[in-house]
């Protein structure tokens, strides 16, 4: 169980870091909720479905997150121009 907790909590600072960097007027506003649901799901079981599943969107979201990191975008070249993006088809799907 610990190296679940401790996959969660890395997944948890890196949605916080790849917020940090999103460009949107809302970014506090979406790294605040980030911070929240953790929060409140903090004594969840990681071996339950629910909690998996919660755990898999929270991967999604954060690859949309890093959809707009412009050092991945620009393959670690933050001065070139040249972006690459892929959209999903419903990315997000409602459980």
């Amino acid at each position: 169980m610990a190296s679940q907790s401790t996959e969660i909590l890395h997944l948890y600072r890196r949605l916080l870091r790849s917020c940090a960097t999103y460009p949107s007027k809302n970014r506090w506003g979406i790294y605040e909720a980030i911070r929240e649901e953790f929060r409140d799901n903090r004594a969840m079981n990681p071996d339950d479905s629910k909690t998996q599943k919660q755990i898999q969107v929270a991967y999604k979201g954060l690859g949309q997150l890093r959809m707009y990191d412009t050092v991945q975008l620009s393959k670690g070249n933050p001065e070139s121009p040249n972006w690459e993006v892929t959209l999903e088809q419903n990315p997000m799907p409602k459980p």
